[in-house]
């Protein structure tokens, strides 16, 4: 039950990679992640991302009932 569009898929896999990277990328010399929790929280939603984007399923578009790939007959 596909509720990901193409489009959508291919934004949320980019979004999901920076997010996922972000942390890293501005981690403190002394080898610690950046902004700490806020650190584990963009990692967290760059995994959702992923996942939804691979899944081609939303969970919170099921529940708001939004769709954005073609009806399949």
């Amino acid at each position: 039950m596909a509720n990901v569009g193409m489009i959508d898929r291919i934004l949320r896999a980019c979004a999901g990679v920076v997010l996922l990277a972000l942390p890293f990328v501005m981690a403190s010399p002394e080898g610690g992640m950046a902004f700490g929790a806020y650190g584990w929280v963009m990692i967290a939603a760059g995994v959702v991302m992923l996942v939804t984007a691979a899944m081609r399923f939303c969970p919170l578009y099921m529940l708001l009932g939004l769709r954005t790939c073609p009806i399949s007959k």
